[in-house]
């Protein structure tokens, strides 16, 4: 019993520590705040291709999570990254690699792609 509830209390720190761990990596913004700044800034959708080719948010450019690393010079550090995935797991794991290279201006859309009821573009297959 005190194993289970040395685990349990392990587990809620973490979520603690996770938590605001992630609140100083990137704002979350809701919907009508990612609208209004995201025009302006370098839009990035970090889903995999096959999930970016059945729709993504206009004006997105795919960056998959398991390509960052390897790509950030695609990215300028001087403007800024709003980022989505699917709901927003990957998006906060983007969000950390941006901040370790020295992205200061991160945001996130609440809920991610699967929230979004604005404007989607779709993957013209050929």
């Amino acid at each position: 019993m005190t194993v289970l509830i040395i685990l349990v209390v392990l587990l809620i720190v973490y979520y603690i520590f996770t938590f605001f761990r992630q609140k100083k990596t990137a704002t979350i913004l809701t919907q009508d705040q990612f609208i209004k700044g995201y025009r302006k800034a370098q839009l990035i959708d970090v889903r995999e291709p096959k999930e970016f080719e059945r729709g993504y948010i206009r004006g997105a450019r795919n960056l998959p999570i398991t390509q960052m690393k390897q790509n950030m010079n695609a990215l300028r550090p001087d403007k800024p990254v709003y980022i989505y995935c699917q709901n927003t797991s990957r998006s906060f794991r983007a969000a950390q690699t941006l901040k370790k290279n020295n992205f200061d201006d991160i945001n996130i859309l609440e809920g991610g792609f699967k929230k979004w009821t604005g404007k989607i573009d779709y993957k013209k297959s050929y």
